[in-house]
């Protein structure tokens, strides 16, 4: 016949349990485990104490053979379950993650890491986060390789940081190719439980072309509809400036390098009109335009999910976002100083031609 476990606690020791037991912080089964251990210890066979405290006697023998080999430690926590866990190289995953490629894919996913090492992709997706490793995303860039970068950076940055005074500094651009697209479906609206629905395919109504200055003083942006993008049009749009801006100030314009820009005839018109005076981003740099950051808006808010029936409607709703905006407009401030810019393109040169060299050899 097998006999219990003998259970003697000292003094402290069973004020230990019974404070766990009276206390209301204590978790159930952790009462539950020092209730039986200090029965036990109060001479109560296994099978008496299952039925007085309603769990089964092989819980009750195994907990006091617990804290008769381990103490309180014993009872407090749960041994590990299942099979123990697998032992990752993490060198060797990083290593992989960074300098090599899976086959027939261009980067590797948690699954085709997963199996590449036996391991779980759970393990694999833990050990990126740790590592600030992110296969799956990558970012677009292009360095501009304009000779007068230099100059035309601290041009603009300068423009933005210590405007000149009684002037108007103004970022201008036209977004082309804008769709007038029509769903081919009714979508359904936004519900509890449910995101709003639209169909993947569309039809055509035709496209317009916004032009649009942004002040970088106040947030104001001008703004203009034009079917087509060429030097016509972008004069049309200088004139409409010129119209609706102070007559006694100064105006700098702020553009890219676009042929239309820089048209003999557009030319001629600014040397009859002195009070414009154009700054020109270098080549590849459109992020030094802050009117890029509204058309980002405009996009996201107003065009991306927008139905179009017509482009007239597509231009009434352009019209309405720009007319919402100049009630309260806020401007974009720019912070960065032209120095810190250019160090970041010098290490991104240097680390370019590196990697070039690298190849080559």
């Amino acid at each position: 016949m097998r006999v219990a476990t003998e259970i003697v606690l000292t003094k402290k020791q069973r004020e230990e349990l019974t404070k766990l037991v009276s206390s209301k912080l204590t978790s159930v089964r952790l009462v539950q485990r020092a209730r039986i251990v200090l029965l036990s210890a109060d001479g109560w066979q296994n099978q008496v104490i299952a039925k007085e405290l309603k769990v089964g006697r092989v819980q009750v023998s195994r907990w006091r053979n617990r804290y008769v080999e381990l103490g309180l430690d014993g009872i407090e926590r749960d041994l590990p379950r299942g099979a123990p866990e697998k032992k990752v190289d993490v060198k060797k995953l990083v290593e992989l993650t960074t300098q090599s490629k899976p086959d027939a894919a261009t980067h590797w996913s948690t699954r085709t890491m997963g199996e590449k090492l036996g391991i779980s992709a759970a393990s694999v997706s833990r050990h990126w986060r740790a590592n600030g490793l992110k296969p799956h995303l990558v970012h677009s860039f292009k360095v501009s390789r304009d000779p007068k970068f230099v100059e035309k950076l601290e041009d603009i940055v300068g423009l933005y940081l210590t405007p000149p005074e009684h002037a108007i500094v103004l970022c201008c651009d036209e977004k082309s190719q804008i769709q007038a697209l029509d769903r081919t479906q009714p979508g359904l609206e936004l519900k509890k439980g449910r995101a709003s629905t639209m169909t993947h395919d569309y039809k055509r109504h035709g496209t317009t072309t916004l032009f649009a200055a942004l002040n970088v003083l106040d947030g104001q942006v001008i703004a203009q509809c034009q079917q087509q993008h060429r030097h016509v049009e972008w004069l049309k749009f200088l004139k409409k400036i010129d119209r609706e801006t102070p007559k006694g100030k100064m105006l700098h314009l702020i553009a890219d390098n676009y042929a239309t820009h820089k048209h003999p005839v557009v030319k001629a018109w600014l040397e009859k009109h002195p009070r414009i005076v154009m700054h020109f981003t270098p080549t590849s740099a459109s992020w030094l335009n802050m009117v890029e950051r509204f058309f980002r808006d405009i996009t996201t808010e107003r065009l991306r999910r927008g139905v179009f029936t017509s482009v007239p409607e597509l231009i009434e709703a352009i019209n309405e976002y720009v007319g919402h905006h100049n009630i309260e407009p806020k401007p974009f401030i720019w912070t960065a100083k032209a120095k810190d810019i250019l160090q970041k393109v010098i290490r991104a040169n240097e680390r370019l031609s590196s990697k070039q060299n690298a190849t080559l050899h």
